[in-house]
């Protein structure tokens, strides 16, 4: 094994995205080797390739005793996809976690008769830590309250979801019950947001939004009247245009960013691809369409998520131009794991090497967020092996882009340090 090789392997890397259930959530889950393999994103991959809605949802029902039945209404869609990026992360799974080197009705079986039939606490993290590698994962919950995680407190680090104000929804009683704020106006929407901030901000890693799924990425600037207007409508039940929701939307983004930048606070937005299978409106995904808004607030750190896939040429050009952008590719490795090693050398060649980030797994299970790990270190090292053996790298420098790709880089944008030590506070009541 060369030096780079074993390096890439042996760095603890951060996990910059993750969708992991929490530990009770975890308990819960069933113990069956169908789940295991394949709720993840390669479900998609099943239903485009030809597999029925209903015979994935089969697959992925425990109370079904039947593997073999539930895999056999899948097995040919599983042939057809099984090479896919997706399909390789299942099959990952298959080899680390159960030894299975092809997956077959029989491995299956045999497979399941050897499981351990309850989950126990700490296993999560044991295998994140222990057969992932990793130094820690940054956690979407897709919530706003942040509280430390008492199964890992300084090991799962967790967003402020801020999806939903990004797309002008505005849930006056769940913003009651995170801020203690009543909103009747425009004036409370912003105090409670600055109490959602002053209550988790010193816990969490990140904002984060994925709005795109709902509304286009580009952005204007709003001001306080327009948005006082539309949110009026709303909170009388009035029925409201989509440019007044984008209106309201692009208002409370705004806000958002203003607070991640006061809190230290990176602001990570979903870019490019969307999950899942069907619609995908191609004009809202582009990174580009964020140009006016990293423009506005310089001091607020951007994280733009998942290499803007198929859009990636420009967010290297936005990375590029824009000193407050960063880019993270995590879910590329496992969306098209070609693509994001060709995006990896174009980047190197065009813009900072401190700008970007190797790996985020974004899955829900810690078998999978393992799995998608190895196709990141995989990738990695592919990468940049062929810039050592093309001579634009020595090993030596190569190694020293590894280990800032998986570490180094993280630790400069995000304040990993700093939030840990006030988790440690909080757990310990020292606060």
């Amino acid at each position: 094994m060369s030096d780079l090789r074993a390096q890439i392997w042996s760095t603890p890397m951060v996990d910059t995205h993750e969708h992991q259930c929490r530990e009770e959530d975890y308990l819960q889950t069933p113990v069956d080797v169908l789940v295991e393999l394949f709720d993840n994103y390669v479900t998609a991959d099943l239903v485009v390739a030809g597999a029925s809605p209903e015979a994935v949802g089969c697959l992925l029902d425990a109370s079904i005793r039947d593997v073999r039945a539930r895999f056999e209404g899948v097995q040919e869609a599983w042939e057809a996809c099984h090479h896919t990026g997706y399909g390789e992360a299942v099959r990952l799974i298959a080899r680390l976690a159960f030894g299975i080197d092809s997956i077959t009705p029989d491995t299956l079986e045999e497979a399941q008769s050897r499981m351990n039939h309850s989950r126990t606490a700490g296993e999560r993290l044991r295998i994140l830590k222990d057969f992932g590698n990793l130094d820690h994962v940054q956690v979407d919950h897709f919530r706003r309250p942040v509280e430390p995680d008492p199964s890992g407190p300084e090991f799962f680090l967790y967003d402020i979801a801020w999806a939903a104000f990004s797309q002008g929804e505005i849930e006056v009683e769940g913003i009651y019950r995170e801020a203690g704020v009543e909103v009747k106006d425009l004036a409370s929407l912003r105090r409670a947001m600055e109490a959602i901030f002053d209550s988790y901000g010193r816990y969490a890693i990140a904002v984060k939004s994925q709005h795109a799924y709902g509304r286009t990425l580009e952005w204007h600037s709003r001001n306080d009247s327009d948005a006082e207007a539309v949110l009026a409508k709303l909170l009388r039940g009035q029925p409201i245009t989509p440019e007044e929701k984008l209106c309201l939307g692009d208002w409370c983004w705004a806000r958002g960013v203003e607070l991640a930048g006061d809190y230290n606070l990176p602001f990570k937005t979903h870019t490019g691809y969307y999950a899942g299978w069907g619609r995908m409106p191609v004009h809202y995904i582009p990174a580009g369409n964020m140009w006016e808004l990293l423009a506005s607030y310089p001091k607020t750190r951007f994280v733009l998520m998942h290499i803007a896939y198929p859009y990636s040429d420009e967010l290297v050009a936005l990375a590029k131009r824009y000193p407050n952008v960063y880019v993270d590719m995590c879910w590329a490795w496992s969306i098209d794991p070609y693509s994001a090693g060709d995006f990896l050398r174009r980047f190197l060649h065009a813009a900072p090497v401190n700008k970007l980030f190797a790996f985020g797994g974004d899955t829900r299970l810690p078998w999978a967020a393992v799995a998608y790990a190895t196709q990141a270190r995989q990738g990695l090292w592919q990468a940049l092996q062929a810039e050592v053996d093309e001579g634009s790298l020595t090993e030596a420098q190569a190694m020293k882009v590894a280990t800032r790709l998986m570490r180094e880089n993280q630790y400069e944008c995000f304040d990993i340090s700093g939030r840990r030590h006030n988790i440690r506070q909080a757990v310990s009541g020292a606060e």
